[in-house]
């Protein structure tokens, strides 16, 4: 009898065993990052207050006649961008880069490299 594999719990599981090691703090807040078939998420959150400071998707108004598609790299690099913008305007520069469990690939890496040319550090 061959066992099915469920990827989103091994991604789950991986995720879990991360967030062991990796925490926001006020001074570096965790820039966490998540991805659907259709868009991807960004958000920069202070763990020790429990608190989003920054959010950011291809959901968002300032993408909405930007991008032709939101599920593929060019969406998810505008994402990072769009990430790394809000949180040099609110003061953050550096942060802990959380990828969710996913590979550090495509659209992750994608998003990673929009929010480095936005200025972000990690």
């Amino acid at each position: 009898m061959i066992k099915s594999i469920d990827k989103n719990k091994v991604r789950l599981r991986k995720h879990a065993r991360v967030r062991k090691k990796i925490s926001g703090t006020p001074e570096r807040p965790r820039l966490c990052v998540f991805r659907s078939s259709k868009h991807i998420y960004a958000q920069i959150i202070d763990d020790v207050n429990s608190t989003t400071l920054v959010a950011a998707s291809t959901l968002d108004e300032a993408l909405k006649g930007k991008l032709k598609y939101t599920g593929n790299k060019e969406a998810a690099r505008e994402v990072g961008k769009l990430i790394g913008n809000k949180a040099l305007e609110k003061g953050i520069k550096t942060v802990v880069f959380d990828r969710g469990g996913y590979l550090f690939h495509g659209r992750v890496k994608e998003l990673a490299d929009g929010a480095r040319e936005a200025g972000l550090e990690f």
